[in-house]
């Protein structure tokens, strides 16, 4: 299996996952954030959906630049948009690393704003950044459901809400 094969199972595999999660996010729910520092849950969500599309980005610019690209969230007011946002953005990210070649890893892609330099990277490690990112905003999400009391699916195997009450041995 190439690099590129195994990427595209492992996006396979956190995109099923992720979409357990963001099916659970409550609309009415979109405003909440459990401290001031966080972002409230309908940004974190839309952020997760988000991510998938990084992949093509990565893949077919040299880099992002926020003072000359400033982020701005896709606008969502439901599950379903939520949904919907992250099914566009696994095709759109699927799509270009299925095409992708080994030598598109070894380019070098930046992330800033303006003269400060976040990361100056190669595409195939900013490629598993954005795997990390959706797997670590995930787990945040999954707090805030926690947080809810809302039940939270496993990720890598049944959570303790699935297999009943946690009973530490």
């Amino acid at each position: 299996m190439t690099q590129i094969q195994s990427l595209l199972k492992e996006m396979e595999h956190e995109a099923a996952t992720t979409k357990k999660f963001l099916s659970l996010v409550p609309a009415d729910k979109f405003d909440y954030k459990p401290h001031p520092k966080s972002m409230p849950m309908k940004e974190l969500a839309t952020h997760i959906a988000e991510i998938p599309a990084w992949i093509k980005m990565v893949l077919t610019t040299e880099g992002l630049d926020f003072a000359a690209t400033p982020y701005v969230p896709t606008p969502v007011s439901s599950t379903t948009d939520l949904l919907a946002l992250q099914e566009k953005s696994f095709d759109e990210g699927y799509e270009q690393l299925s095409k992708a070649t080994e030598a598109d890893f070894e380019r070098i892609w930046t992330m800033r704003q303006g003269d400060v330099v976040f990361s100056e990277l190669p595409v195939g490690e900013n490629i598993r950044h954005c795997f990390c990112q959706i797997v670590h905003h995930r787990a945040q999400l999954g707090v805030y459901l926690r947080l809810l009391n809302i039940p939270i699916p496993g990720s890598y195997g049944p959570s303790a809400d699935e297999m009943g009450e946690y009973k530490p041995e």
